[in-house]
């Protein structure tokens, strides 16, 4: 399988590296300083670059008729139009804040443990998220979407990095040396907590959940999450 890196960072090179150990071939790896020049001969391609750098990625992969495998977090608010312009062009896209496979065993669980203690008013969850500090968006996508899991399986209404109010779950986003991601969701009373707890010991996990969903979209149409291709649905 042919894949285009866009971006070529630290996540980049891990990605390349465990493609090649997949016996796939990488055709671009596009940083700041090159072009798209590549790009349509790609079976897919995985984007793990910048904010402000992912919706031209994405978009020119579409109009390329390339299937986007896309890790990069902070540029959501464009992504209904990414999602337009890829059923447009009728090619594939899967979009998450972690293709960690622990991380979204994590997310099934999250929800299901929201279920559970939302019968229960006496425990107030909070969140914390822990990254390297190079990390540019506070909090991580995988703490929002862990919030989102919470919200849409209980009372509460939506998160907040400040002060949270009785309907909010506070989120507390830390940046510390080369941490590559820790999540914790705790449940408190005052006579107990529940802690679900997520540790990532390096990027390489990520780097194999997006390779693994590469493959999977590769000759696919339309729009997918991690729950299709680990089969969580």
């Amino acid at each position: 399988m042919k894949i285009a890196l866009l971006g070529y960072g630290k996540m980049g090179k891990v990605i390349e590296r465990i493609a090649l150990e997949r016996g796939h071939e990488i055709v671009l790896k596009k940083d700041e300083s090159n072009t798209y020049d590549g790009l349509s001969t790609a079976d897919v391609a995985i984007d793990f670059s910048v904010p402000t750098a992912a919706v031209s990625n994405i978009s020119n992969a579409f109009n390329n008729n390339v299937p986007v495998v896309s890790g990069t977090t902070g540029w959501l608010e464009h992504y209904d139009e990414m999602a337009a312009l890829c059923n447009e062009k009728q090619t594939g896209f899967i979009s998450s804040s972690n293709f960690s496979l622990g991380v979204n065993i994590f997310f099934e669980l999250n929800e299901y443990l929201a279920k559970i203690m939302s019968q229960f008013d006496t425990y107030k969850v909070t969140m914390e998220e822990i990254h390297h500090t190079q990390k540019l968006d506070a909090p991580s996508g995988t703490a929002i979407s862990l919030a989102k899991g919470v919200i849409e399986n209980s009372n509460y209404a939506n998160w907040t990095l400040d002060e949270a109010k009785n309907n909010e779950i506070h989120i507390e986003a830390k940046r510390i040396g080369d941490v590559p991601g820790t999540h914790t969701v705790n449940y408190e009373s005052t006579v107990d907590s529940i802690e679900l707890k997520h540790t990532a010991h390096n990027r390489e996990g990520f780097a194999l959940g997006a390779v693994i969903a590469a493959e999977w979209l590769a000759g696919k149409k339309g729009i997918y999450s991690m729950k299709d291709v680990l089969n969580l649905k």
